[in-house]
């Protein structure tokens, strides 16, 4: 079991940037593959990035590729999404996810992550 904590959401303006973390307790987390998802009202819930538990591959999502950044620190059971050059249709809660399996459509894909945080809030204001 795992549990994950997402912080670091908030309001900002067009341009700004905001890192998110993402702690996890329980089994050791460096043995999951992590990704980051989010939501926006009435629409469902979109890939947005994903790292192996190593650290050594990422994946992103066309829409963030260039503007995000996800990172982890396995000793700290920290996963992290740098948000540069935010845009408005950013704005959604953002959710992130363990994944015991690999592979690129493994990782891209939301029903494939077993466990996930209870999400935070982005608003981008233009």
């Amino acid at each position: 079991q795992v549990q994950l904590v997402e912080s670091g959401g908030g309001l900002v303006q067009a341009g700004g940037s905001l890192r998110l973390s993402c702690v996890a307790s329980g089994r050791t987390s460096s043995t999951y593959n992590m990704g980051w998802f989010r939501q926006a009202p009435g629409k469902e819930r979109e890939f947005v990035a994903a790292i192996t538990r190593n650290g050594d591959i990422t994946y992103y999502a066309d829409s963030v590729k260039g503007r995000f950044a996800i990172s982890r620190d396995n000793a700290l059971n920290t996963v992290y999404l740098r948000m540069n050059s935010l845009k408005p249709e950013d704005t959604a809660v953002y959710y992130c996810a363990a994944n015991q399996y690999s592979g690129r459509y493994v990782l891209m894909t939301a029903a494939r992550y077993t466990y996930w945080g209870q999400g935070t809030q982005v608003t981008v204001s233009s």
